[in-house]
């Protein structure tokens, strides 16, 4: 049946200003998604160059946000002042912006040292996406450098926080895995779009062309299809190797790995696969990863 609903986004079509959130736990798509936005958006004859993606889809936790609310570098605060001036940054970048601000976040929606991590104030909706925790395992232990059974320790942490990059980021407040996906795809104060990883491998002129339609930023197939080839995964993985990419971890060899799903089938342990699909049950089963025992 036909979705005969209006646009999801309709404060984006009415040129409101705030920030359009790219929320997902690390290593579920999100730079995909900021590529092809970017690409869309710009709509240039060429794929976009890597470091001109924050033109149009910046990054929460960019000290750019934080500099101005302290008289001390960002990257000197304590993580509970930094918690305490996040809402802050973000409704600053919000304001400085007279339209839809696409950004990037890999924070949990709640609270940190008792300060909310997310402005309500500053959304004006949200793309979440959500990628099998089995699989998100095997890209975060490479990206952060630790082995698997490290890896599904944080992944089970409610504690966890992305580390910080002095001169660049601020940490961000992940929590677990399991947090993560169900604070946002809980979200209530404004329209949310959640979109599986597996479903835009399988079909990503589908997923990604919904999503330009549903934003109201172009029902034009060409141009949709042109930011979708622009945005694929062989493409970006050429472009790294030519040129690199800031956001590549020191850990790994490069940022775009592998791109695939269903590869730890092939790499956990049955019982590394089973601490997972223990620790993550409720949320991998609401999106279809696990299936209830007959």
């Amino acid at each position: 049946m036909r979705d005969a609903r209006p646009p999801l986004f309709s404060k984006v079509n009415a040129a409101m200003p705030g920030i359009l959130w790219l929320a997902s736990y690390p290593k579920s798509g999100n730079t995909w998604m900021r590529v092809f936005l970017a690409n869309l958006i710009l709509d240039e004859a060429a794929p976009l160059p890597l470091r001109r993606i924050n033109e149009v889809c910046s990054s929460e936790p960019n000290e750019v946000w934080f500099a101005p609310l302290t008289k001390d570098a960002p990257g000197t605060l304590s993580n509970k002042r930094v918690a305490a001036l996040r809402t802050r940054a973000q409704e600053r970048a919000a304001s400085l912006n007279k339209n839809i601000m696409p950004m990037k976040t890999h924070s949990f929606l709640g609270k940190d040292y008792g300060y909310p991590t997310i402005s309500v104030k500053a959304s004006i909706g949200v793309i979440y996406i959500v990628r099998d925790p089995r699989d998100v395992l095997l890209s975060a232990a490479d990206h952060y450098g630790l082995t698997i059974d490290q890896a599904i320790e944080m992944m089970g942490d409610k504690t966890t926080r992305g580390r910080a990059m002095a001169g660049n980021t601020v940490y961000e407040r992940m929590s677990s895995w399991s947090d993560h996906v169900k604070s946002w795809t809980k979200w209530r104060h404004s329209p949310l779009m959640v979109l599986r990883y597996e479903d835009m491998l399988v079909d990503p002129l589908r997923q990604l062309g919904g999503v330009a339609r549903k934003l109201g930023i172009t029902q034009d197939d060409e141009r949709i299809g042109r930011a979708v080839q622009f945005s694929s995964f062989k493409t970006l993985q050429a472009q790294e190797a030519e040129t690199g990419f800031v956001e590549k971890s020191v850990n790994s060899q490069r940022f775009f790995r592998s791109g695939k799903s269903g590869g730890w089938r092939d790499k956990l342990s049955p019982s590394q696969a089973a601490a997972i699909e223990r620790d993550h049950a409720v949320q991998m089963k609401r999106f279809g990863y696990l299936q209830d025992e007959a």
